[in-house]
């Protein structure tokens, strides 16, 4: 069980009647979240409250009026899954270091720099979300909080977010690994596979990755590829 002392409150509200149950707030979330977590590492007590801090128990009526059952672990999983789960402010700071490290990532590889056709190093992109004050939301996926955010920082440092369309001319004792390696990059709008075996291709990639695209390929290849840029978007 979870130290009392630790826990947070999970709360779901039906018919006019609050339930509530102690938990541990990650593991809470995890459960939440589908992982598969035994609900003694979940919960404190096996207890159901219309108010936690009064310590007024739920009855039994309103737990099979609401739930259907007064089964505990029952009870439980549907408050969680369905209510509200407190979070520590220690829980919440970790969700907004990992919501911040995805939107620097994907600014890295979906970006460049307009000077020089670059993209930014992650440290730079930090930086500059640090000097404009950009507010991260925890909650709110990272895809969606990105275009806000290279609007405040565009200020700050040159930045296009920018897909490119780029064609590759691939020799056939290459051809099978390149393929692989083009597939995990983007998404291929055309493959042609000649009769030597050689690969034509062409690839829609997020512009950050483009650089990192060409050095893995000229590696497997010993250089011995051809590519162009054939369009933007």
């Amino acid at each position: 069980m979870v130290n009392v002392e630790e826990a947070v409150i999970a709360r779901y509200n039906k018919q006019g009647v609050n339930f509530e149950i102690l938990v541990d707030c990650e593991k809470a979330i995890e459960l939440r979240n589908g992982k598969d977590i035994l609900m003694d590492d979940v919960v404190v007590a096996e207890n159901v409250f219309n108010d936690v801090k009064k310590g007024f128990r739920a009855s039994e009526k309103d737990l099979v009026k609401v739930f259907g059952t007064s089964n505990f672990r029952d009870v439980s999983l549907k408050i969680i899954k369905e209510g509200e789960v407190q979070l520590t402010a220690e829980y919440r700071n970790k969700l907004r270091t990992e919501k911040r490290k995805n939107i620097v990532n994907l600014i890295h590889r979906n970006s460049v720099n307009p000077e020089n056709n670059l993209p930014h190093p992650p440290q730079r992109i930090e930086a500059a979300i640090d000097e404009a004050k950009v507010k991260i939301d925890e909650f709110k996926n990272a895809e969606d909080q990105v275009k806000s955010i290279i609007e405040k920082i565009r200020h700050i440092i040159p930045i296009k977010y920018e897909t490119r369309e780029v064609a590759f001319k691939i020799p056939a004792q290459y051809s099978g690994k390149s393929f692989t390696i083009l597939k995990r990059y983007g998404k291929l709008t055309k493959e042609e596979w000649a009769n030597d075996g050689s690969l034509i291709a062409i690839i829609e990639i997020p512009a950050g990755l483009q650089d990192e695209l060409y050095r893995e390929l000229n590696n497997l290849t010993h250089g011995n590829v051809e590519s162009r840029v054939v369009g933007s978007k």
